[in-house]
Parts: structure tokens; sequence; C-alpha cells
């Protein structure tokens, strides 16, 4: 059975190893372990900053994600943007994502305040866009740029 749950802190090294393991999968980009976790912790620390979650699979975790915060003056409220997702290997096609995606949609049609979800996506990461192209995501209306110190 596959369950969401608001991550605890003691789901902070799962949710970390994960990012480890996103990074070089979806990027082949090896991070720091240490500030992985102090980024991860900081979350707990400041809830500000945005939240995450975790999917269990009968008790195991399985995957998690990361809801951050934008704020829209075009719209006067919040549009949620989805990061660090992540599905451990051999949870994968097995509809993880699907129930992570189905309990953010049910939260934000539940909040008046939250208008929407926004997410990005490596351009050459095709498996994630055909997986959010089934959900009904649209990936045609905005272009993200990005600067970013080394």
């Amino acid at each position: 059975m596959i369950s969401i749950r608001r991550a605890k802190l003691q789901d902070l090294q799962s949710i970390a190893d994960f990012q480890l393991k996103l990074a070089d999968e979806t990027e082949g980009v090896t991070l720091d372990k240490n500030i992985v976790s102090k980024g991860v912790k900081a979350l707990f620390d400041d809830p500000g900053k945005g939240v995450y979650y975790v999917a269990d699979v009968d008790g195991e975790t399985a995957g998690c994600f990361l809801i951050t915060y934008e704020w829209s003056d075009w719209r006067n409220g919040v549009v949620w943007w989805l990061q660090s997702v992540y599905v451990a290997a051999r949870f994968r096609k097995q509809g993880v994502f699907r129930k992570m995606h189905d309990h953010l949609l049910a939260s934000i049609r539940r909040d008046p305040g939250v208008l929407g979800l926004r997410l990005y996506v490596d351009k050459t990461n095709i498996g994630a866009q055909r997986v959010y192209t089934s959900l009904a995501m649209n990936g045609d209306h905005y272009t993200v740029f990005e600067w970013m110190k080394n």
C-alpha cells in the first residue's frame, strides 16, 4: 500500500540520500552529502522555505518530494513548486509518483489560497517529461532561465 505523509526529521537521511541519487541519475552531478544534508535540515528548521513529503510503500520509504512557494501578485495567491522528486529505483512504475501527484492536487484543490503547481525538469530527462505530460501537466507555457553561483 502506498501512503503519502509529511516528512519528519527522522526522514532527513533518506531524503538526503534520495537527493544525491536524483542529481546523479538525472544530471550526472555528484553532490556533497554534507551540504545536501544541511540543506534538507534547513527546511525542517524553517518551514517557510518549504515542506518535504515522503511516499511509503508498506512502511518502507520509497520516495520524496519538496514543495516550495511562489507568491503570484498577478493572481493574488501562492503557486506551489514541485521539486526534488525522487522515487527509489525498485519502486518505480508501481504508481508511487502518481500517488504523490494525486496527493498534491487534492491538497491544492482544498486550499483556496493555493493556485496551482509548477515544476521544472532537465531538458534531457525525457522519461520524467513523459510522466508529467501523462498527468495533464503542460510544459509549453514557460521556459525557465537561471543564473547560479558556482
